[in-house]
């Protein structure tokens, strides 16, 4: 399922660097958090929805791709984009 676009600019506009950010990896990391959470309930409903289950695989390892970036990086903001997003740091 799809996210809204009037969600997306929600999620962008708080966690954009600056007025006009719409692909840091903090707003990205974001939009995949928030597409999981999504993807989490409907797997909870449909359990035999395996498609729906390996494009959540992907997406998990996408967010935990550019996580593991931004804390080689910078790690002051992946260190408050942990603490904003409610994650737990696994390493």
């Amino acid at each position: 399922m799809a996210q809204d676009s009037a969600k997306k600019r929600e999620i962008t506009s708080a966690f954009a660097r600056n007025p006009k950010d719409t692909g840091s990896v903090e707003v990205q990391v974001a939009l995949l958090s928030d597409r999981i959470k999504t993807l989490t309930e409907h797997l909870r409903v449909n359990k035999k929805d395996h498609s729906s289950r390996l494009g959540l695989r992907k997406i998990v390892s996408q967010r935990k791709r550019l996580l593991s970036y931004l804390k080689k990086t910078d790690f002051t903001r992946y260190v408050s984009l942990i603490e904003k997003l409610g994650l737990k740091d696994r390493g």
